[in-house]
């Protein structure tokens, strides 16, 4: 089946007009009819209902909109892969969860970039299901998280250590810090589970978020406390903008680099974990610009 059926299907679905979506693929109308029954004639069931004007999804056409999807995404990513390895230029694919990137790999990509001349990255924000799908997938050829995965195909070990600090907007005891808007932050399933023994008898968090970013923004502009890497807190702690909470203990929290033993690409990416080994986690520069203005 031509992936262009499916690019076709999927315009079909967002425009819910065959008109509109001939002009936006640059094919005729008729083409796109052509395209539509071609599919519903090779799954044998209706995929859209038409009334005039008016055409949606039937049932199964939904069911087939994610597959459709991972087709079409599929195609493109490996035609990117082939034209980097026409013009000779090796890609790797760095993917991790929001929090490594805010804590972590920001700072690791821009020295990996400069460190290895003659490549191509791929930089993507996951979470942790889709690192695991994508390393499976082989679409993707390193993943950082804060657990590791347990899979037989892959192999992942600790690299480094993430230090978080219970941090307020207020000069605070401990107890006072969870009494008003606290933030909880996910920084991986061994943190919540410790984060309980800690902490049992404390409120329900303000706010959830899976994002140490969102946290920080929050309780800087609401005011409230959080566990935040001290590489991401650093510039305002030193602005006074934040404080740390007294009694409160450092939290260590271990980074994990996994990647598939049998990758095609092995050489090189230890190449970048022996690089990334070697970094330290350190204030992103545009925490480091945000601290600077406020000063």
């Amino acid at each position: 089946m031509d992936v262009k059926v499916f690019q076709t299907f999927l315009e079909v679905a967002k425009e819910k007009h065959f008109g509109r979506a001939s002009e936006n693929l640059y094919i005729t109308q008729a083409a796109v009819s052509a395209r539509i029954k071609q599919l519903e004639e090779y799954f044998d069931t209706r995929l859209f209902t038409r009334h005039r004007n008016n055409i949606q999804l039937t049932s199964a056409g939904q069911r087939l909109v994610g597959y459709a999807e991972v087709m079409v995404s599929t195609l493109k990513q490996a035609t990117f892969d082939l034209s980097l390895e026409s013009n000779k230029a090796l890609q790797l694919t760095i993917g991790g969860t929001p929090n490594i990137w805010d804590a972590y790999l920001q700072n690791c990509l821009s020295i990996v970039t400069d460190s290895l001349t003659g490549y191509g990255f791929v930089a993507e924000s996951l979470g942790r299901e889709q690192l695991n799908r994508k390393l499976l997938e082989r679409t993707l050829d390193l993943a950082f998280s804060f657990d590791p995965f347990k899979v037989e195909e892959f192999k992942s070990h600790q690299i480094s250590e993430l230090t978080l600090v219970l941090v307020s907007t207020e000069k605070r005891e401990l107890e006072e810090a969870f009494k008003d808007k606290y933030v909880y932050v996910d920084w991986g399933t061994q943190f919540a589970f410790e984060h309980a023994d800690r902490h049992p008898n404390i409120p329900a968090p303000y706010l959830r978020t899976s994002t140490g970013r969102i946290a920080l923004d929050f309780i800087l502009e609401k005011g409230g406390s959080a566990y935040l890497p001290s590489s991401l807190v650093e510039p305002f702690l030193e602005s006074g903008q934040l404080y740390q909470v007294e009694g409160s203990e450092v939290w260590s929290r271990p980074l994990f680099i996994s990647y598939r033993k049998n990758s095609t690409s092995l050489e090189e990416i230890l190449q970048v974990e022996q690089l990334v080994t070697k970094i330290e986690p350190t204030t992103t520069y545009l925490m480091q610009l945000a601290g600077e203005n406020t000063e």
